[in-house]
């Protein structure tokens, strides 16, 4: 299995989160090229700032593994991580992140700043960044644009 193939799961998650009419962000987290966890944005339907597609999905292979290390494990993002993703990720050993989009707003892994590259951390995350990006950049402008005319018709 290659780095498109778990990106296409992750955009999978994407797409249930639009589906949701969540910010469309997906993550699956791979250990030994199987995935072991998947997740998208909850924060809408939960109500809580914290429950981005990264999180949960640390939080749902950390239970699978029955450790908080996810050592030796891998995710695939569809977005760069902010800045509480990143830390999580560093905090988790996670080994490495690829990640389909940047974020030129929040980003934490090169755009704004760059968490797991540039500081020293007692766990050093390596980073691919540019996988299905063209894909993994139009799920989000599909769903802003969704937005855009859904408040057209409420107005």
């Amino acid at each position: 299995m290659d780095k498109e193939y778990f990106m296409k799961k992750a955009l999978a998650e994407a797409r249930k989160a639009f589906d949701e009419e969540e910010v469309p962000i997906g993550a699956v987290i791979v250990k030994d090229g199987k995935i072991i966890a998947r997740a998208h944005n909850c924060k809408e339907c939960k109500n809580d700032t914290t429950m981005h597609a990264e999180l949960l999905a640390i939080q749902k292979a950390s239970k699978k593994l029955k450790s908080w290390r996810l050592t030796g494990c891998e995710m695939y993002t569809t977005l760069e991580p902010c800045p509480m993703c990143a830390g999580a990720i560093i905090n988790s050993r996670i080994k490495k992140v690829y990640i389909g989009a940047n974020d030129d707003k929040s980003g934490a892994v090169g755009s704004i700043l760059n968490l797991l590259e540039d500081y020293k951390f007692n766990h050093i995350v390596e980073v691919e960044k540019g996988i299905l990006e063209e894909e993994c950049k139009n799920i989000l402008k599909d769903f802003f644009k969704y937005l855009r005319e859904m408040k057209k018709q409420v107005k």
